[in-house]
């Protein structure tokens, strides 16, 4: 705590003068940047003025401008420092564009990627478990920090049902709406629903895939959240939609629902649960869930081994998040005693997405920087191109996992998917 103390002391004082200092901090990042960066063309101007170039020339130009603050930040912590020096405009791209930036060192990393040693592994379940003990308090607090936010800033990136999660790309050219739309129907097909069946949508966010159920199928939903902000949007559209009588939403914690829920179905939502509750969020599914029920569990992954929430996106983004390996996920759903009948991976689906999300936010920014300020859009423009590069590049991908209690719930082939999937056709609707 010390050292990070006299770190933030450090930064606070602005650009050293010392040439010693200058010396020292150049040398580092340079040797950094050349390690890093074999493959591109990117040109640094630091804050003496010296201009360095880095790669191999290869591809489009990006040339970015460093102060010596910022070459501080990048040093002791390149994965908070870099955004927050975007943020404070230390970091400064001149020619091209972030994503631009991003995506130069997202090619270089990718493959770079290996597990932690046995020290490091240590390290970060001591930090999964101090920093993601997500208890109710804790929990709205966090959904508080992310999803509270206006509605207008949502609405200007995602599509017009507010999905806020992965789309499901099942054809080449797919615009967003149509891309989410087919989300909605891959999720509802897995769900295999029938008149009369009652439907928990854990984590439903403005409502949109509960309404969509709703209005496709003659069931009844339950819809909770811990964001005011998404009850009263999710209530709204309800009530437009002429479908109160059998879809409600309510502000609660998924540990305090009670049960039995023929299906049961959570996008978005397990990122959020925190690495140390894993095994009792999946104990409450199998409470929740009839005998002869169905549960869907739609999140962002990792192929890697346990690790740690990205600096950034955990301090300004998501705190309490964590994306989850596929192992521990797995390892909880033993422990349930659930039977896991399909685990479908979604690569670059989500790449997609976001590339779709960050184009629109870019179009929609000075609104954005109206409604909040100009460091606001930076911190949002390096979650979205980080969010990309993760998925692009790195370990992220997209994991739908379908879980039962009886071994004979479901058809033991997956005809029955494609059959339902593609009798879905798109409902419009205002709201």
């Amino acid at each position: 705590m010390q050292t990070r103390s006299r770190d933030r002391r450090k930064i606070r004082a602005g650009p050293c003068r010392s040439p010693n200092t200058f010396a020292l901090r150049f040398a580092i990042l340079h040797r950094q940047l050349r390690r890093l960066l074999r493959r591109g063309d990117l040109r640094v101007t630091y804050g003496d003025g010296r201009i360095v170039r880095y790669g191999d020339g290869s591809g489009p130009r990006v040339a970015v401008r460093l102060t010596w603050r910022g070459a501080l930040r990048l040093t002791l912590n390149p994965g908070l420092g870099f955004g927050e020096a975007y943020m404070a405009r230390d970091l400064q791209v001149t020619e091209g564009a972030l994503w631009d930036l991003a995506e130069m060192v997202g090619r270089n990393r990718a493959g770079m990627e290996v597990g932690p040693g046995v020290a490091l592994r240590t390290i970060h379940a001591a930090e999964r478990w101090l920093k993601q003990w997500n208890g109710r308090k804790a929990a709205r607090r966090n959904v508080h920090h992310h999803y509270d936010l206006s509605l207008d800033l949502y609405s200007c990136f995602l599509d017009s049902d507010l999905q806020y999660s992965c789309a499901y790309f099942s054809r080449p050219g797919m615009s967003l709406e149509d891309a989410q739309a087919a989300k909605k129907a891959h999720l509802a097909a897995k769900l295999d629903l029938s008149a009369g069946h009652t439907v928990l949508d854990i984590g439903c966010g403005w409502g949109g895939l509960a309404l969509d159920l709703a209005q496709r199928h003659p069931v009844r939903l339950t819809g909770v959240t811990l964001s005011t902000e998404q009850l009263r949007t999710a209530r709204s559209r309800a009530a437009a939609a002429g479908v109160g009588k059998r879809v409600q939403f309510h502000l609660s914690d998924y540990r305090d629902v009670e049960g039995p829920f023929d299906r049961i179905v959570s996008v978005g939502m397990l990122e959020h649960v925190g690495a140390p509750n894993l095994d009792s969020y999946f104990q409450q599914i199998r409470r929740l869930l009839a005998e002869d029920g169905v549960a869907v569990m739609h999140a962002i992954g990792s192929r890697a081994p346990p690790g740690v929430t990205q600096p950034f996106i955990r301090k300004h983004i998501f705190p309490g998040g964590y994306i989850p390996s596929l192992s521990e996920v797995l390892s909880s759903i033993e422990k349930a005693g659930l039977w896991a009948t399909d685990i479908e991976i979604l690569r670059l689906h989500y790449a997609e997405t976001l590339r779709h999300w960050r184009q629109r936010f870019l179009k929609a920014r000075p609104a954005m920087a109206d409604l909040y300020d100009e460091r606001f859009c930076r911190m949002w423009e390096v979650y979205l191109c980080m969010s990309e590069l993760a998925f692009r590049y790195l370990n992220c991908m997209v994991f739908q996992i379908q879980l039962t209690q009886r071994v004979g719930t479901l058809p033991i082939t997956r005809d029955y998917l494609y059959e339902r999937e593609q009798a879905a056709m798109p409902i419009r609707r205002k709201g």
